[in-house]
Formats: structure tokens, sequence, C-alpha cells
């Protein structure tokens, strides 16, 4: 995976992380998008930044800014001390007891940074929120985020490998009956409207399991949040760009000037014919047929397939395919001004252990980034 930083100021990562943005004021004053970028910079790590406003670095080699970072810490005079996990942390006599596999330390200050329990193979198995606990802090429920969807809808399979770049996608309640078709999306919600629990809007991409891609990721947060996932489905706008109306308006436009063209042609203009033919079969819609032949009432049909396909909701692949870990240490009992925690003096929580998570796109790198550099500069 490479590296990558989201182009925003502290009040667009603010924003982005929801509630919990708050907390990062003071990290975000800190260390700033601007600051992470020049600091590789410093370390002849030139960048790019790509559409979206993510920065990369030029190279697109991850290992360039991993160099950058190891150099300074170089130059502070730190020891890195590898194949030596620590395995307890106690409060001692003069601040703190690290009891690792060779050796036992004492410090008077403990920054923890241990991470979360996403990607267990990197060595994050979430040992740090056993250590947090043991020193009296509360623990929220660490939870996959930024995860695909898993759906035991029969027709999402064969779509497996299609993308659609821009998608508006809804995690509601009520979900449909597991497998249900496109075409069944109106009828189920016209006597009462389903919770919208999140929502979010971008690339979009069927797997073979289930559904993948930066907008379903964004949502996977309040899927495993669900202590019932299958009571859910995501509503799924193909074609967030256009309003019904103006894509009702657009087909009848084509239909009466291109009359002799098969209604099929059209729609394989603006999707991918796979989906073209999976919404359509569940709407029962014939696609053969001479657009001039289709019945408006089919071409309404389409449209409120195509702006409201519902996906069923089986669960999310879990910590193993997780980007991040929602949940953590309780933010309450950690002073952001400081990330010192409130409980312990001398101890403090950067990072993703911390109840911290935010979107896709470099917003959890910065707040790992500005929190890790906060603690640095409190201790």
């Amino acid at each position: 995976m490479v590296w990558d930083v989201v182009v925003t100021d502290a009040a667009g990562i603010i924003a982005a992380f929801g509630r919990q943005g708050r907390f990062l004021y003071s990290a975000l004053a800190a260390l700033s998008p601007d600051d992470v970028v020049q600091m590789v910079e410093r370390e002849g790590v030139a960048t790019k930044v790509e559409a979206g406003g993510k920065v990369f670095p030029a190279s697109d080699r991850a290992a360039d800014v991993l160099n950058a970072l190891l150099r300074r810490l170089g130059r502070s005079g730190a020891m890195l001390s590898f194949r030596e996990p620590l395995l307890r942390l106690a409060i001692g006599a003069d601040g703190f007891r690290l009891t690792t596999a060779q050796r036992q330390l004492q410090s008077r200050a403990v920054i923890l940074t241990s991470g979360g329990m996403s990607y267990p193979g990197c060595g994050t198995r979430g040992d740090g929120y056993a250590w947090a606990a043991e020193l009296g802090h509360r623990i929220v429920t660490p939870r996959p985020a930024l995860t695909p969807v898993l759906t035991a809808a029969e027709w999402v399979k064969p779509l497996s490998g299609v993308t659609i770049p821009d998608v508006a996608v809804q995690v509601c309640e009520s979900a449909p009956e597991a497998g249900e078709s496109p075409a069944a999306n109106k009828r189920r919600s016209r006597d009462k409207a389903p919770a919208v629990l999140a929502a979010a809007r971008g690339s979009f991409l069927f797997t073979h399991f289930g559904l993948s891609g930066p907008v379903v990721l964004d949502v996977s947060r309040a899927v495993s949040a669900s202590p019932q996932p299958q009571a859910l489905h995501l509503r799924c706008d193909f074609w967030p760009a256009e309003s019904a109306g103006e894509l009702e308006r657009w087909l009848d436009a084509r239909c009466r000037g291109e009359g002799g063209r098969q209604f099929e042609s059209f729609l394989a203009e603006r999707w991918p014919r796979r989906l073209v033919q999976a919404v359509a079969d569940g709407a029962g819609i014939p696609l053969t047929q001479r657009a001039a032949e289709t019945p408006k009432r089919d071409r309404q049909r389409w449209i409120e397939a195509i702006k409201g396909t519902r996906v069923p909701v089986r669960g999310v692949m879990g910590f193993r395919k997780a980007e991040v870990t929602a949940g953590g240490v309780s933010l309450d009992e950690v002073d952001s001004r400081t990330v010192q925690s409130k409980r312990v003096a001398g101890l403090y929580f950067a990072g993703e252990l911390l109840d911290l998570d935010g979107p896709i796109g470099g917003y959890n790198f910065q707040a790992a980034f500005s929190t890790g550099w906060l603690a640095g500069q409190s201790v």
C-alpha cells in the first residue's frame, strides 16, 4: 500500500472524523498535513498531488517514506529494539515498569502506539488495549472499519470485477430478503422509509464475495457497529450525478430521437453492460426491444432500479481485510491537548490505539502522525 495523506486543512480533517474530530484540534495544530508533506520532502522524498487531493510520493513507493522516517529516527538518537515484544506494562516505583521478552525496563513516561487490530499479519493484534485496560482505561469495543462488505445476493456474484467510478451508497435498516433482486426497491419502503445509518459517495467495486471500493469501505463501520448486520441493506444509486427526473428526460429524448436502436444500447453508454443486464433482469425489463417500443413504465422502472438498488448485507470481511480499527481507548480518558492519560500521569496514547477512525484517503495516517507528534512534544 502506498502512503498517502489528504490535501485539506485542519477544519476539513476535523469534519471528516465527525464527533471524534474535536479531539484532533491540538494534534493538528502541532502537525498539519502541510507539515507532514514538508517533513518527507526535506528528507528528499518528492511528492505529487493526485485527483481527489491525495498526496503520494512521486515514486509511488511507500518504502521511500519509511526510509525518510527512519533517517529522522536515526538522527534523533532513539533506538529501535526489534524482535523484543512488550509483554507487560505496569506502574512502578519511579514511573513505569516494562517487561519484554528479553529484559525489564524502567521509564518515567510511556507513549503507547501499538496500533489497532487491522491486518494482524503486520503484528497489530490489539495488545495495547489489554495494557491500557490493566491501567484502568475504558476500551470502546474494537471493530473493523474500512473493510469490504459481504452479501448473500446471488445476482452480485456474476458482476465480480465491475467497477463504477461514482456511486452514492447508504447503509439502511429494514433489509430486503437475502438474495432479493435489484427490482424490489421501492415497494418495500413505501409505507416506512428505512433509517439511514451512514452515507458516502465514490468508487464502487463488485467482488466475488460482495462489495468493495472506497465508497463501500467508508460506510462499512456502520455495518460492523450493528449487532444485527443481516438486518441492514446498502441502497445504491448508480447514477448520483443526475436526479431521477433528469434521467427520465434523457431516456425519453433518446427513445424519441433514436427509436430504432435497442433500448440496451442507450443504457450501455452510461453503465457497464453486466450491471445493465443484472438490473434489467431484476426489474423484468427486456433489453433487446427497440427503444421506440419500450413502454414509459419500463423506462421508469429502470430509473427506480438504477437509482435505488438494494443489496442485502451479510456482514463485513473483518479485521483481516480492514484498513483501520474503530474503537479503542476512550477519548474521554485522554487529554486532547497533550494526548496524556487522564488516569495515569506519564502515559500517552497515539494513533489507532485511540477510539479514533476516519474515512479512507489519508485521514487515518494524518491522525496517527499528528497524535504521535503531539505525544512526543508533550513528554
